[in-house]
């Protein structure tokens, strides 16, 4: 939970966590979506689980007695200050184990990760789920979504995130992810050769996005590159989140996992779809991503 905080000194609950937001997201373009990361049996874990449900998502592992994690946000002159209460939560309380026996027992599809998973320590959990996961046939996809002021220690974060990037079939970073990488010429223009690198670690699909100038996507040797919709902005909660999710639900819904040759044709609809999703999100206070229909109509 986001807990903002207010002039008078109060907090706000807002729902709120990149996987969990991608999941919404993605479940709102009617892909079948299982969320893995336990919810907490408190309030907020049961104002997570209703929201996720509402959005057409499944919880996957059983609730758990620990407290749901939180993001304290204080906003002074703009600039905002984050204090994060990540120990002994609820989304960390699940064995590896557990979750490779659920893969097993699926059908392989894709399974999402990224963001504070992939912080030491929990990363290495990550890491072996991932791992055996990719044994088991599943296409595994990374958003990078970096979070250095939760990091005591940024360097050891940072390589984490580089360990578990590198078993990524499908690839996405903001530009801020790649300046915090250490890559020069963040630019939309360079995007081509900044998804290059990804690509030779084995990478398929690559997004880039980059704020307000948009985004660029690439399937095997097909790439396109678009300019972000110009709207009334609200605030860019789950932006992110919202965009790549469009993408894995377009990739799912075509059929597309192992078939590179449709996904490659369709990579101008599927950068177009999702920087509109990601537009129409930025329109609404929070992380709201459009259902299909409101995402069609405006398409």
């Amino acid at each position: 939970m986001d807990c903002i905080a207010q002039p008078d000194g109060s907090l706000v609950p807002h729902l709120g966590g990149s996987p969990y937001n991608l999941a919404c997201a993605t479940a709102l373009q009617s892909a079948s979506v299982g969320f893995i990361a336990p919810f907490s049996t408190d309030a907020f874990g049961q104002a997570l689980l209703d929201h996720l449900q509402a959005n057409h998502a499944r919880s996957l592992l059983a609730r758990s007695a620990l407290p749901t994690s939180l993001a304290v946000v204080q906003v002074h002159e703009g600039q905002p200050t984050y204090g994060f209460y990540r120990e002994n939560v609820a989304d960390r309380d699940y064995q590896v184990a557990d979750v490779v026996a659920m893969l097993e027992a699926s059908p392989p599809g894709v399974l999402h990760t990224g963001s504070l998973m992939a912080m030491p320590p929990e990363h290495h959990k990550v890491l072996q789920i991932i791992a055996a996961a990719k044994r088991l046939g599943w296409v595994i996809s990374i958003d990078v979504n970096l979070r250095p002021h939760v990091a005591s220690d940024v360097s050891a974060y940072l390589q984490a995130v580089r360990e578990v990037a590198a078993f990524a079939d499908w690839f996405k970073a903001s530009d801020e992810d790649l300046e915090l990488l250490g890559f020069a010429d963040v630019t939309l223009a360079n995007a081509s050769a900044l998804a290059a690198h990804w690509m030779a670690q084995g990478c398929t699909r690559v997004a880039l996005t980059f704020g307000a100038q948009g985004a660029y996507l690439q399937v095997d040797d097909a790439n396109a590159q678009g300019a972000a919709p110009v709207v009334d902005v609200k605030d860019t909660v789950g932006a992110g989140d919202t965009f790549w999710g469009t993408c894995l639900a377009d990739w799912v819904l075509h059929n597309t996992l192992n078939n590179a040759g449709v996904a490659a044709k369709r990579v101008p609809q599927t950068l177009q779809r999702a920087l509109v999703a990601a537009a129409i999100n930025c329109s609404r206070v929070g992380c709201q991503p459009p259902d299909v229909a409101t995402l069609d109509a405006a398409l």
